[in-house]
């Protein structure tokens, strides 16, 4: 498949693209600072901005899948949504936060006492960003929330998906790696199981 990847540069877009790459997808892979985009097969560095929505929705055209790897605070949810909507892309795929899982029914993870307060803006940034996504009835999307910690690691390919509740392992541990995070977004991208919905991966 033709796939975009805007923040290919990032931590997680970076394993997204190396993912893509090894399973034989032609990426063109989007940032602001393309030299930072390492070199594989099948995939081509492009230079992008996400906040200027016409510009991410030309670089999109033509593909069959975009995927967002950005910052929520360091982007805007409707540019974006209106980049993959302009572009008529086929699928739209976010890297979504943990802060909108639900800890207990109803209860967001963002609003527990002891979520750092260091992260408390892009999480809730994040939350809205699902929301707008709820709302549209255009876009076949699919919003992918890590776990508590989305970490650097070995790529093992065993973890678990969920819906709206996050995941802990045996010990409570809440946590996922960049690399398996990037082969269960993969997988879903080649073997569509939750269109316009939210799941979550997780050991």
């Amino acid at each position: 498949m033709k796939i975009a990847v805007a923040g290919a540069s990032g931590r997680a877009g970076s394993e997204i693209t190396k993912e893509l790459s090894r399973r034989g997808h032609a990426v063109t892979a989007i940032a602001r600072n393309p030299e930072k985009i390492a070199a594989l097969p099948n995939v081509t560095p492009t230079r992008g901005d996400v906040l200027d929505q016409a510009g991410l929705a030309k670089l999109w055209a033509g593909h069959d899948v975009a995927v967002s790897s950005v910052h929520f605070l360091a982007s805007d949810a409707r540019k974006l949504i209106g980049a993959a909507r302009d572009a008529k892309v086929g699928r739209y795929l976010v890297v979504g936060g943990a802060g909108s899982l639900e800890v207990a029914p109803g209860v967001k993870l963002v609003t527990t006492s002891n979520f750092p307060a260091q992260y408390k803006a892009e999480a809730e940034a994040g939350s809205a960003f699902l929301d707008l996504l709820r709302q549209e009835t255009e876009l076949n999307w699919s919003f992918i929330s890590p776990s508590a910690l989305f970490v650097e690691g070995e790529r093992t390919g065993k973890f678990r998906l969920g819906t709206d509740q996050l995941l802990a392992d045996a010990n409570g541990k809440s946590w996922i790696t960049f690399a398996d995070y990037a082969i269960a977004l993969a997988d879903e991208i080649e073997r569509p199981a939750h269109p316009r919905e939210r799941f979550t991966v997780g050991y």
